[in-house]
């Protein structure tokens, strides 16, 4: 190839002559494919006899001259231009049939053999380029079909060649493809599609387009897929005995289509009662004839071609029938004594409008039987069941299509109805571990079935019912505390009766109702306490905020100690707008119990919200609208505000929360407790020369708003308004230097009560220790050592605290009881702990040999710490609490 570009390159000095004559002119010619052209040579003389000459026609990219004319010699032909070329008009060459690869340079050569003078030996014409023009022409199609499987990609492949170059594009439906479609590329001549779907079946058209023409290639692309169902059925109501037709039509590919429908997702023809009755057509439609009112239900039509994921479509069939009696018993017994029914078992579509009774073939007049009437359903309802009730009894019911006839007679008898023999006591006390008989017995006609459940959360593997019918509770565990039924029932009546088992000796329960008040950089925590196992328990609250810290993701809870008898905490030094999550732990000498249920809150007023610790707030609170149209206007009283209230409502609005600033400080509530329905409130107490900020929050259950606009008012250059704010720093400086003393006073009064209270404390504690440690066993929990009101820790630490408050705990009860009344009257009274000589009595038993006798003793020790704790919060002041707790609170049952 390289002596070939030689040679042209040689050749094209030569023609320019080695004395530099001038250039000869390059010609160009176009031709068409199929066509002849002509390319012009004229360097033979015009007129006479031309000298003895040798014409060549070269090619560039030949090596050998293509026409080669001597004389009149026969010329010499290139093999690829045999038959097509020719000598025209001196030496120009005409070549016929044109081909695309006919397309090139061409060089004309005349050689002079008798010149005398070598340079006039030869002479060359100049360079001519033929230029062959064609249609497009396709090199490469994709197949005329071609089957691709759903959701796989699939490639189409167009190459075209033609001169000038054909542009290839692709259409389907007669729209172009590859213009602003994600699923669909073209780039080249190459149609991609990512992901075949049914919609993307049809006949794909390939087209090369050039100035010379245009071609086409046309592809089915069949979509290999699960049938689509096009004509899906359609719910039908007809008539008893009616013939009934459901359409279900399906267009798949293949289109080997089977059709199956199913009655409440089993075969037509697996029901007995249908096989006889259905046919399913060719077009997939089911056709079901002398509809019946058990015809009726959902049928679903599926239709399949034996690829996976076969559609379905349902229908519902509607039969309407006169109302009719389905089973009537031929006897029903009813309680002596009690109330009964006497049922007329009925179905009707429409629905049944009234249902008349005959008694002993005769009409039945429920005026003439007091306390006698008729249910909802038709049923008879005897008020009691004496003589009165006897007979034979026949019900015809009705609807708006009529009847279907009476019923078959159903014979009345009185059975006796269950009577209790022998009933559990009221309250069982037992240890944990030991073994609980509860008896329970009844009689009846029939004989009754006895059975016994736990009433809330049961339990699994450890109730069992001896041959009397009693429940035996063995081992007794801790999760067969709680309240116990049995049930007595015969084929004429159910009775019931219950009792509560408390198991002593164990860890405390779990407490309940954790509710939290949001404060202003706070929360007050309360709850229920659940029942503590027998001994005295204590609360710790645990908190922390939602959003975990990166470092301490398991270990940043901290918890405060809860004063003995109390049942909330007020949990201080929060950081405002952030979501926290509270549990309450309870603990007794025995233990710990589980943590209760994890409460979401967060300080400056949201409301409590329970919710999985795991999700974030935004997920958690649904959005509220926030009020709108939020204006301040001075009054003489006051500032007046006025708004809107909120667009989006989810249920009902609760309230509003009313927060204000003074200048560039931080918002402050102002009012919690707005009711839902007010639209403008008037705020006194402010001061002059001030800028005041208010805004209000709206709040509706457990959802709570954005702020609403802000709304400025100025008291510049008026009088003081009446001093009732609830702004902190908004107070004169006289009236707040006096509140400074004052408090700076009583805490120095409270100091010096809580000093000599300390004193008096200690010496009462050393007299309960050395009591205790007569009496009772060691205590497994740690020694006694200074608590602090707040202690840092891990949940999984399982830490146990000391068994009973020292130090600060003590000084803070003793300062409790304290403020409830006089110092003798405390002296006077028996302390919360403490026993009475006769209740100390009471426990001389424990000792006794015998667990009969220890559990006696166990009993009564529980008793009386119950009425000892009774009357200690009946000297607490009221506010202390939080809320006024709940009578017998160890009886609480974690149901």
């Amino acid at each position: 190839m390289v002596w070939c570009l030689s040679l042209a390159i040689l050749s094209l000095i030569i023609s320019q002559g080695a004395d530099g004559r001038g250039k000869p002119e390059v010609v160009s010619v176009v031709g068409r494919a199929g066509e002849s052209a002509v390319l012009g040579c004229d360097l033979l003389p015009p007129a006479g006899r031309p000298p003895l000459h040798v014409i060549e026609w070269l090619r560039f990219g030949f090596l050998l001259p293509i026409f080669i004319q001597f004389g009149l010699y026969s010329p010499r032909i290139d093999p690829d231009y045999v038959g097509r070329v020719r000598l025209q008009k001196g030496a120009s060459l005409q070549i016929e049939g044109l081909r695309t690869e006919d397309q090139g340079w061409y060089e004309c050569r005349v050689l002079f053999l008798d010149q005398h003078s070598p340079e006039d030996d030869s002479a060359n014409g100049s360079w001519v380029h033929l230029t062959v023009n064609s249609p497009p022409q396709f090199l490469e199609t994709p197949p005329q079909v071609l089957e691709v499987r759903e959701l796989e990609p699939v490639t189409l492949r167009c190459v075209a060649r033609g001169s000038p170059q054909p542009r290839v594009t692709w259409k389907l439906r007669g729209q172009d493809l590859g213009q602003g479609q994600s699923q669909v590329q073209v780039q080249n001549g190459t149609l991609r599609i990512r992901r075949v779907e049914r919609g993307s079946s049809g006949v794909y058209t390939c087209q090369a387009s050039s100035t010379e023409g245009s071609s086409t290639h046309a592809t089915q692309l069949l979509v290999l897929g699960p049938p689509v169902i096009v004509v899906p059925p359609k719910n039908s109501t007809v008539n008893a005995s009616q013939d009934v037709s459901l359409a279900c039509r399906a267009e798949a590919y293949p289109a080997n289509l089977t059709y199956s429908w199913f009655q409440d997702s089993i075969n037509v023809f697996h029901i007995s009662r249908l096989q006889s009755r259905v046919r399913i057509l060719v077009d997939g439609s089911l056709r079901l004839e002398a509809a019946q009112p058990d015809d009726a239900g959902r049928y679903t039509c599926v239709p399949s071609n034996g690829l996976p994921r076969p559609p379905s479509a349902s229908a519902y069939l509607t039969v309407l029938y006169p109302a009719q009696v389905t089973a009537m018993p031929p006897e029903t017994p009813l309680p002596v004594g009690m109330r009964g029914v006497i049922r007329c078992p009925v179905r009707a579509n429409p629905p049944l409008l009234f249902v008349s009774w005959t008694k002993d073939g005769q009409a039945l007049q429920l005026d003439k039987f007091p306390g006698w009437s008729q249910g909802p359903e038709g049923s008879l309802v005897i008020a009691l069941g004496n003589e009165d009730a006897l007979g034979e009894y026949s019900c015809t019911p009705y609807n708006s299509l009529g009847t279907a006839g009476p019923s078959p007679v159903t014979r009345v008898l009185l059975k006796a109805p269950p009577a209790f023999l022998e009933r559990p006591k009221e309250e069982y006390f037992q240890e944990v571990g030991r073994e609980l008989l509860i008896p329970c017995s009844a009689r009846g006609d029939p004989s009754p079935t006895i059975s016994w459940a736990k009433v809330g959360r049961g339990l699994q593997g450890q109730a069992q019912v001896d041959s009397n019918s009693s429940l035996i509770l063995r081992p007794l565990t801790k999760e067969a505390h709680g309240r116990w039924e049995c049930t007595a029932s015969n084929a004429v009546a159910r009775v019931a009766t219950s009792t509560n088992v408390y198991v002593l000796g164990t860890s405390p329960h779990v407490v309940t109702n954790v509710s939290v008040m949001p404060l202003p950089k706070g929360a007050n925590v309360s709850w229920e306490p659940g029942f503590d196992g027998g001994y005295l328990q204590r609360f710790s609250v645990w908190y922390t905020p939602l959003a975990k810290r990166p470092d301490r993701a398991h270990h940043d809870w901290v918890s405060l100690a809860v004063p003995v008898g109390a049942a909330h905490l007020l949990v201080p030094g929060l950081q405002p707008h952030t979501q926290y999550q509270f549990s309450v732990l309870a603990q007794n000498k025995l233990g710990s119990g589980p943590f209760s249920e994890i409460v979401l809150s967060a300080p400056e007023g949201l409301p409590t919200t329970p919710a999985a610790p795991s999700l974030p707030p935004t997920e958690m609170l649904p959005p509220l609208s926030p009020p709108r149209g939020l204006v301040a206007v001075r009054t003489p009283r006051g500032v007046l505000l006025h708004w809107d209230p909120p667009e989006l409502v989810p249920k009902r609005l609760d309230g509003y929360v009313l927060e204000g600033r003074q200048g560039a400080q931080g918002w402050e509530v102002l009012d919690r407790a707005v009711a839902g329905t007010e639209m403008q409130l008037l705020v006194p107490g402010l001061i002059k020369d001030v800028l005041y900020e208010f805004r209000l929050v709206a709040f509706a259950g457990s959802y709570v708003s954005d702020p609403s606009n802000t709304a400025n008012v100025s008291t510049s250059g008026l009088e003081v308004y009446p001093s009732r704010t609830q702004l902190p720093g908004l107070l004169p400086q006289p009236v707040l230097a006096g509140v400074v003393g004052g408090v700076c006073f009583l805490s120095v009064a409270v100091l010096v009560s809580i000093l000599a209270a300390c004193l008096m404390n200690r010496r009462r504690a050393a007299r309960r220790r050395r009591k205790r440690l007569r009496q009772d066993p060691p205590l497994i929990f740690s020694p006694t050592g200074k608590s602090a009101p707040q202690r840092n820790t891990s949940v999984d630490e399982n830490y146990e605290w000391d068994s009973e408050f020292p130090g600060d705990m003590e000084l803070l009860e003793t300062l409790h009881l304290g403020l409830a009344g006089p110092r003798s009257r405390l002296e006077a009274e028996p302390e919360l702990g403490a026993k009475t000589p006769e209740e100390s009595c009471l426990l001389t038993t424990a000792h006794a040999p015998g667990p009969e006798a220890r559990c006696a003793a166990l009993r009564e020790e529980f008793l009386a710490f119950r009425r000892r704790r009774d009357a200690a919060r009946a000297r607490l002041p009221a506010y202390l609490a939080y809320r006024q707790p709940v009578s017998h609170p160890e009886q609480a049952t974690l149901l």
